[in-house]
């Protein structure tokens, strides 16, 4: 029961800003035109504009996955989705002011710069040792998308990591009920032997853990009280907010594995190095700790947030369910490879579209080889173009 207890709570917390960042990529979606998102977030000046972009946005560590992968499915680069994806949910607007307000504005002021050059670096990483700029995006996208298809699409940005954000809500709920917040900051107090060590220690709890940019400051705060050196406080602000279970796998199963690793380290030694170098920095500030309480999340609308989600993931469940009932093509049916899927939502996406074609009696669609195997009455040409026109490619034969 308190587990359960536990994952309702971290989905009070969870669920709104996720829906937000998913309703914000649908804007997105909707009225900015994909050359614009491509001119603008591709190459080195791409990095520069999506963290600067970034910064300032009210979106949290899971509402960020959607809003970062609408912006890559929108034509930005990797280089300039991962920037967005680590230094967006250090900061926004509003935990810059709860930051001020709970642990002094130089230290709010220097989460911001550590944001900047923590995005910088692993945009610029990625953008150097990646070639790919991007989604590829068939000429038949180019129309405007209806509401429909705004509303589909941010439908899928969340189908696409349904899995992932499930495991980072309970195993967020199991650690905090294994190690509460008071807790931590005794174990660290007593054992962790110096900054460097509190400093390790706080990145070991905070990179798996879902922490919201605003919700984590009255912890850390906590912890600060509790004993925890403001440097290792800065490493929990910056690696919680910036990686969990979720975007770890979101990362890994959008941009690949050596994208994920570059990630990865430059959250951790970022963090690190750039909490070490805030204590050099105490010296000539006089950052004030005030006394916090408990923030709540109990809302109507967080808990009909929450509900929604929920709702969702039933929803999956059910689809996954059934394209598993379904997974046996028949033996006359042709055979199409696919590219341009990558996701679960891809595959959902286009067995939806073949299914609705007239003319298609079944359709099965695989993500692992990228194939669709569809029974109908139409000629291959037309099927081929049924697909392109869902967003992805057919090679042709050589």
């Amino acid at each position: 029961m308190q587990l359960v207890l536990e994952c309702w709570n971290v989905l009070l917390e969870l669920a709104p800003w996720l829906i937000f960042g998913a309703m914000l990529s649908c804007l997105l979606h909707k009225f900015v035109p994909k050359t614009l998102i491509k001119e603008q977030l591709s190459g080195r000046m791409g990095v520069l504009k999506s963290v600067f972009f970034g910064i300032p946005l009210p979106l949290c560590s899971c509402s960020v996955i959607p809003t970062g992968l609408g912006l890559r499915k929108q034509g930005s680069s990797d280089g300039a989705t991962v920037g967005f994806l680590i230094a967006t949910p250090q900061t926004g607007v509003d935990s810059i002011m709860v930051s001020a307000n709970f642990l002094g504005w130089p230290f709010a002021i220097f989460k911001v710069v550590a944001a900047l050059i923590t995005g910088l670096v692993g945009g610029l990483l990625v953008k150097e040792s990646s070639p790919q700029q991007g989604e590829s995006t068939s000429s038949s996208q180019s129309t405007k998308p209806t509401w429909g298809e705004t509303f589909e699409h941010g439908i899928d940005l969340i189908r696409s990591i349904w899995k992932w954000l499930v495991l980072g809500v309970v195993l967020s709920a199991l650690i905090t009920m294994l190690l509460p917040a008071n807790g931590m900051g005794e174990l660290i107090d007593t054992h962790a032997g110096g900054q460097i060590g509190a400093s390790l220690i706080a990145l070991l709890i905070s990179v798996p853990l879902y922490v919201c940019a605003t919700a984590s400051v009255p912890i850390a705060a906590a912890l600060v009280h509790g004993g925890l050196p403001l440097g290792a406080a800065l490493v929990f602000l910056m690696a919680g907010p910036a990686t969990n279970v979720a975007t770890i796998g979101a990362v890994r199963a959008e941009l690949g594995n050596r994208t994920t690793v570059v990630y990865l380290t430059t959250v951790i030694v970022g963090s690190l190095f750039l909490g070490l170098g805030f204590e050099v920095v105490l010296d000539l500030f006089n950052i004030p700790v005030f006394e916090h309480t408990d923030h709540e999340h109990h809302t109507w609308w967080a808990q009909m947030s929450a509900v929604m989600l929920l709702s969702l993931w039933g929803y999956y469940l059910l689809e996954e369910i059934q394209v598993s009932n379904n997974s046996t093509a028949s033996d006359d049916a042709q055979i199409f490879i696919v590219e341009g899927m990558t996701c679960g939502g891809c595959v959902n996406r286009l067995q939806k579209v073949l299914e609705r074609t007239e003319g298609v009696e079944s359709a099965t669609v695989t993500l692992e080889p990228g194939a669709a195997h569809v029974t109908s009455s139409l000629s291959p040409q037309a099927i081929v173009e049924v697909i392109e026109s869902a967003g992805f490619d057919v090679p042709k034969a050589s």
